[in-house]
C-alpha cells in the first residue's frame, strides 16, 4: 500500500499543474513550465489568456539577457569619463538641428507639460542617440527570462504583465516590440510600466507609439517628467528641484548629470 501511495505521489507530482510549478529560477531547465503557469493564471494579472498565450507561444529563455543583467558596468564609471564614452559634440550638434526640426511639435509641448526642448533632446539622445537605435531584441523575451529569474523577478514580473497590456490595448503587436536587453520600449527607453502610465497619443492616430511616432516619443517623455514633479520655467541644474526629477528617470548620477550637462549645451 505503501508502495502504491507513493507511486501515486510521484505521478502527481510528474504532472502536477503549472500553477504548482516554482516561482523563478536560476536556469533555462525550468523556464517552459514557469511560462506555461504565467499564461494559465494570466487572467488573475487582468489580461487576456488568449492574448497572453499568442503572446508567449514559443518564447524561450535567453542566456544573452540574464549575463547581461550581471554585467552592468557603464554606470560604475566617473562622470568625465561615461560622458566621455557616451557624449560627443556631433551628438550635441545633431540636438540642436533637431530641435529646430520639430521646433513646432517642442513648443506645443512645453505649452501643454512645460519641459523644454533641450531636456527632451538630451534625454532622446542619451537613450538611443535620437532613435538611431533602440534595441532589436525581443522585449516579451527578454521580460518572461527576467521574470523568471530570481534575481528581480517581483519587479520584471510587472513589466512582463504591462509589456502584455500594451499589446492587449492594441499600442504595439508583440513583433513590434523589439527594444533593449532589459526590456526598454522606443526611442526614449520607456519600461513597459511606464509606457502604459505615461505614453501620450500626440500625433493622434489612436496608438501610443514610442517605437515609430517622434511626436508621441517626444510628448510621452515630456508628461513622464511632468508627472514626476517637473516645475515649469526652472533649470535643471544638480541641486534644483528638476535635476531631482531627472533622477526619476534614472537612479544612475552619472547619468543625470549628462543628461543636464548636455541639455545645458544643446540649449547654448
Amino acid at each position: 500500500m505503501r508502495l502504491f501511495l507513493l507511486s501515486i505521489l510521484g505521478f502527481f507530482l510528474a504532472t502536477s499543474t503549472p500553477a504548482l510549478s516554482a516561482s523563478c529560477g536560476n536556469g533555462a531547465a525550468g523556464f517552459n513550465v514557469w511560462r506555461d503557469a504565467f499564461i494559465s493564471n494570466s487572467a488573475r494579472h487582468g489580461l487576456k489568456p488568449r492574448i497572453v498565450q499568442s503572446a508567449l507561444k514559443g518564447v524561450t529563455y535567453n542566456k544573452k539577457v540574464v549575463r547581461l543583467d550581471r554585467n552592468q558596468k557603464s554606470f560604475k564609471l566617473g562622470f568625465k569619463q561615461f560622458y566621455a564614452k557616451r557624449v560627443n559634440n556631433a551628438m550635441i550638434r545633431r540636438g540642436q538641428k533637431l530641435g529646430k526640426t520639430y521646433a513646432r511639435i517642442f513648443k506645443g509641448i512645453e505649452r501643454k507639460y512645460g519641459v523644454p526642448a533641450p531636456v527632451i533632446l538630451a534625454i532622446w539622445g542619451l537613450e538611443t542617440n535620437y532613435g538611431g537605435f533602440s534595441g532589436n531584441m525581443s522585449v516579451l523575451r527578454s521580460l518572461a527570462t527576467l521574470a523568471y529569474d530570481c534575481r528581480r523577478s517581483k519587479f520584471f514580473t510587472n513589466e512582463l504583465v504591462n509589456a502584455l497590456i500594451i499589446v492587449q490595448r492594441r499600442d504595439m503587436t508583440p513583433a513590434e516590440m523589439k527594444g533593449a536587453w532589459a526590456g526598454e520600449i522606443g526611442q526614449t527607453q520607456f519600461l513597459a510600466s511606464s509606457y502604459v502610465k505615461y505614453a501620450v497619443d500626440y500625433d493622434r492616430d489612436g496608438r501610443r507609439d514610442l517605437v515609430r511616432s517622434v511626436p508621441d516619443v517626444l510628448a510621452s517623455t515630456a508628461n513622464y517628467l511632468a508627472k514626476k514633479g517637473w516645475r515649469r520655467g526652472q533649470g535643471w541644474q544638480p541641486g534644483s528641484a528638476n535635476y531631482k526629477v531627472l533622477k526619476k528617470w534614472n537612479k544612475a548620477s552619472v547619468y543625470v548629470q549628462t543628461i543636464s550637462v548636455m541639455a545645458t549645451k544643446i540649449q547654448e
